[in-house]
């Protein structure tokens, strides 16, 4: 099964480092980030799960909950923690889910349904397309994916660009460029007709084309 954007985000009771979560309860009314990883002491992700814990007061002013994945179990997350924190500065400080049943990574179509057998005697080229990021709305549907190759480590700093983009646009008839950050201008969505556009902007609009519409960012 191949997940696709505004699919609804499938529900799983786990383990984690933080105890066990049915994940829709656990999100909540929240926006939510789930991040996968093939295997623990692996050291691009060991990059990305210190530089998450050092950025998450970014995703905790956005409202978003983070989550990482691995195909290992809770005592091995314990220990590779503590590597983290000491490579990195930063161990993680959100939950890990322990997915040594592989049942998370087949029900987001990460791995296969066939995968079975001990996750410890599985290596990272055996789950090397365990390597998603997923942003999770509120509404639990699934409004980001993202998937990387083992040796290329993920940017945090895009997903939460990502996510302000996907926040305004919820709230505003609108649509975010190329290359959009926080603050800057941005196109009326083209399902808004002029006739409607000029009620919420009665100010007007740049128009280099009749079809690209660009205002300031709404407040």
């Amino acid at each position: 099964m191949t997940l696709q954007i505004n699919d609804t985000a499938p529900d799983f009771e786990a383990e984690t480092t933080q105890g066990k979560i049915r994940f829709h309860d656990w999100l909540g009314d929240s926006w939510g980030v789930l991040f996968s990883h093939p295997k623990d002491f692996t050291p691009v992700c060991t990059t990305e799960l210190g530089y998450m814990a050092r950025i998450k007061p970014e995703f905790d002013k956005r409202g978003v909950k983070i989550i990482g994945l691995s195909v290992d179990p809770v005592d091995r997350h314990a220990d590779w923690s503590k590597d983290i924190e000491e490579t990195q500065g930063f161990a993680p400080n959100y939950p890990m889910i322990a997915d040594s049943d592989f049942n998370v990574s087949k029900a987001y179509g990460m791995l296969p349904a066939a995968v079975s057998g001990d996750p410890t005697k599985r290596t990272p080229a055996d789950n090397q397309t365990v390597r998603n990021v997923f942003v999770i709305g509120p509404d639990k549907k699934i409004k980001l994916v993202l998937v990387y190759p083992m040796t290329t480590g993920r940017n945090f700093d895009e997903v939460l660009r990502v996510i302000d983009s996907l926040q305004l646009t919820a709230k505003h008839k609108v649509a975010t460029p190329a290359q959009w950050k926080q603050g800057e201008d941005v196109i009326i969505a083209g399902s808004v007709t002029d006739e409607d556009a000029k009620k919420t902007y009665p100010q007007g609009w740049k128009a280099p084309k009749p079809y690209i519409r660009i205002v300031p960012q709404p407040k």
